[in-house]
C-alpha cells in the first residue's frame, strides 16, 4: 500500500501512528513488541516524536524489543552509527530496559561473525518463526533499503537472516537483515520522500522487476503488510 502526503510532518505523524498501533496491539495479544529501527536521516523526526507526549505515553515500553535493519559497522558513539542516532532521539528517552536492545555492533567482534550472534539473538526472541512485529525501512535515490545494496551478493541470500559484507563504494563494512527475514514481519513501513527519490522509487513500484538494480523489489511480505510512505515530490516523476 502506498500513501502519499503533501509533507515529511504528516509522514512522520502517519510513521509515528503505525508504530504505536503495532505495538499496542502486539503488546496485547502476545505480551510483547518487536521492532526492527532504521537508520540515516529519515526516521530522526519520527523517533523524535516517539519519544515526546502524547506517543511515549501509549506504549509500554517495558515490554518493547528492539532490533536494528542494518548498520554501518562503526563503535556505538560514531556518529556514523544507526543504534546511536536512536539512543540519543528515542531510546534514551523512554523506559526501556536496557536488556531489550539489540545494536547491530560489539566491539571487539568482526562483522561476519557478530551477523552470527545477531541472528541468535533474533532467535532467542522471536523463536524459529523469526517475525518481527514491525520493521522500519528506509531507500535511499539508488532503490536500496537497508544494507541491500545494487549489485551486492546479500541479494541472493536465502538462509541467513543476518549478513554482513564488505561494501567496496563505501569502504566499510555493513551488517544488515536479509530479505527472507525482513519478509517474514508482520508489517513492513517503508518512509522515503523527496524527488531524489522518484526515479528509484517509481522504479520499485511500477517498473520491471529487477532487485539486482533495485533492491527494494525485493521487500514482499509473506503475510504482513507494506506501507510505503511518502511524498509527492517523491512520486512526480519529471519528464524533458
Amino acid at each position: 500500500m502506498v500513501r502519499i502526503f503533501n509533507t515529511k510532518e504528516e509522514i512522520t505523524i502517519q510513521a509515528a501512528d503505525l508504530f504505536v498501533a503495532a505495538a499496542q496491539n502486539a503488546i496485547q495479544k502476545r505480551g510483547r513488541f518487536v521492532a526492527a529501527l532504521t537508520g540515516g536521516s529519515s526516521p530522526v523526526a519520527l523517533y523524535t516524536l516517539l519519544a515526546t507526549a502524547p506517543y511515549k505515553t501509549k506504549i509500554d515500553w517495558e515490554k518493547v524489543f528492539v532490533f536494528w535493519g542494518d548498520e554501518r559497522w562503526v563503535p556505538l558513539d560514531d556518529a556514523l552509527s544507526n543504534a546511536k542516532m536512536a539512543n540519543d532521539t528515542l531510546l534514551s528517552h523512554v523506559s526501556i530496559p536496557k536488556n531489550n536492545i539489540f545494536p547491530m555492533y560489539k566491539e571487539g567482534e568482526s562483522a561476519e561473525a557478530y551477523a552470527l550472534e545477531y541472528e541468535k539473538s533474533i532467535k532467542n526472541i522471536t523463536g524459529e518463526g523469526g517475525q518481527f512485529d514491525l520493521v522500519l525501512l528506509g531507500m535511499g535515490d539508488d532503490g536500496h533499503t537497508a544494507s541491500l545494496f545494487p549489485g551486492q551478493v546479500v541479494l541472493q541470500e536465502r538462509d541467513k537472516w543476518v549478513a554482513a559484507y564488505y561494501l567496496e563504494s563505501q569502504n566499510m563494512f555493513r551488517i544488515t537483515l536479509t530479505a527472507p527475514l525482513i519478509n517474514r514481519a508482520k508489517q513492513i513501513v517503508v518512509v522515503t520522500f523527496g524527488e531524489n527519490k522518484a526515479h528509484a522509487l517509481n522504479e520499485v513500484l511500477n517498473g520491471a522487476y529487477n532487485p539486482e538494480k533495485y533492491p527494494t523489489q525485493l521487500i514482499k511480505p509473506l503475510d504482513g503488510e507494506l506501507f510505503f510512505l511518502t511524498d509527492k515530490a517523491a512520486t512526480t516523476i519529471k519528464t524533458i
